[in-house]
């Protein structure tokens, strides 16, 4: 069949819309209409090149430098056709993708980790994850690649079943899309990896789509101080509807406003959700955190990046704990039911965070909205749901 995509043919270049040729999902596999995508920053770094690996390094595997690809992996559907041996869904089902794939096998999956699922670790990897051919081709023949096995900047896609998790039909489609990323990233870091709690001091650093969803896992969780830190005052005010009590532009400026508000003892927890995290983001982190607390970093580096800049005597003498996270140590098949629940009651606010819909054409003016400050998450709405 023939559908639309937003397809990446060269670094740096803009994302170019256009007609794809699309396969029948095979067995495992399922074919998804899209309903909503959300636009994260990990599809623009994708799109810079940020998160390439280095052309060396992709020569002595035998790859190309670059691939195209189709972006996109936040989102959410209803179920077209489903492949041989695909039990958990039929037609009609709405669904939420899972950049994360499950197989419910593994060691990891079977310990209660799905997010360090063995299969999900294969996202990047081309080819689907079935069987490593492709079922996605550009009008000219060529294969294209689907970012996190998803595609989601696509009115149709095929994935792996793994790569779903099915929603109530009555649950609204467009901020169901958040659950896909976004709000298990960000609420997860502060309510699972950071094991917030009730009473306790938070810092959040930068606060858009991910970094708000921890403000929301910070409130739900019960802490009673939560510091929004973000050098858009947009973003910052934005903040204060998802639970923050207090702000700051810079870590350096939140370091006093901190120590004033704990009487010197900092922060429970800190999460750091930039968008691309430094080596200095890492040292300014640990210094909000307090003796014995945690500081989680929820953003992603370069791969070039390899070290931090941390004072290590500090780190290990004030016994503090710095760890990394994915899909905020969530579960993909228990816990986007959890947050749909936590939105039905209200605790959880998802449509308060999506600032604005666009439509897939209008997807590269969407980023230079990202880009200049002015989104919490903007989503593009394929108009079905």
């Amino acid at each position: 069949m023939r559908s639309r995509a937003a397809i990446l043919y060269e670094y740096g270049r803009p994302w170019s819309v256009e007609e794809f040729e699309l396969d029948p999902p095979r067995a495992g596999e399922v074919l998804l209409r899209l309903a909503a995508t959300g636009l994260c920053h990990s599809d623009e770094h994708i799109r810079q090149g940020r998160l390439a690996a280095p052309p060396d390094v992709l020569r002595s595997l035998g790859l190309p430098a670059m691939s195209p690809t189709i972006g996109g992996h936040e989102g959410s559907g209803v179920v077209v056709e489903v492949g041989d041996g695909v039990t958990g869904f039929a037609p009609g089902d709405h669904v939420v993708t899972s950049f994360v794939a499950v197989c419910g096998q593994c060691r990891w999956c079977a310990s209660g980790m799905e997010y360090l699922c063995d299969t999900g670790s294969g996202t990047l990897a081309p080819g689907m994850p079935t069987d490593g051919t492709f079922r996605h081709h550009s009008a000219d023949g060529r294969d294209l690649g689907h970012v996190s096995k998803i595609g989601a900047f696509a009115e149709h896609t095929v994935v792996s079943a793994n790569s779903l998790v099915k929603i109530d039909p009555n649950f609204p489609l467009v901020p169901a899309a958040l659950l896909a990323c976004a709000v298990p990233t960000g609420y997860g870091s502060a309510a699972r990896r950071a094991n917030v709690r009730g009473g306790d001091t938070v810092v959040v650093i930068g606060v858009g789509g991910i970094g708000t969803a921890a403000v929301q896992g910070a409130r739900i969780s019960g802490a009673a101080r939560i510091v929004a830190v973000d050098p858009i005052e947009f973003k910052r005010e934005s903040a204060r509807t998802f639970g923050a009590t207090h702000q700051a532009a810079t870590a350096a400026e939140a370091i006093d406003h901190v120590r004033e508000l704990t009487r010197g003892v900092m922060a429970d927890a800190v999460v750091v959700s930039v968008s691309m995290i430094g080596a200095a983001d890492v040292g300014a982190a640990l210094a909000l955190t307090r003796k014995g607390g945690t500081c989680v970093l929820t953003g992603l580096p370069m791969p070039a990046t390899s070290s931090i800049d941390v004072t290590l005597q500090d780190f290990i003498l004030m016994n503090k704990t710095l760890c990394g996270t994915v899909f905020g140590s969530c579960n993909p098949k228990s816990d986007i039911a959890l947050l749909a629940t936590m939105y039905e009651s209200g605790q959880l606010l998802l449509d308060e965070m999506i600032t604005k819909r666009y439509g897939l054409d209008e997807i590269n003016e969407a980023y230079s909205d990202l880009a200049a400050g002015e989104l919490i998450r903007g989503v593009i709405d394929f108009g079905i749901g």
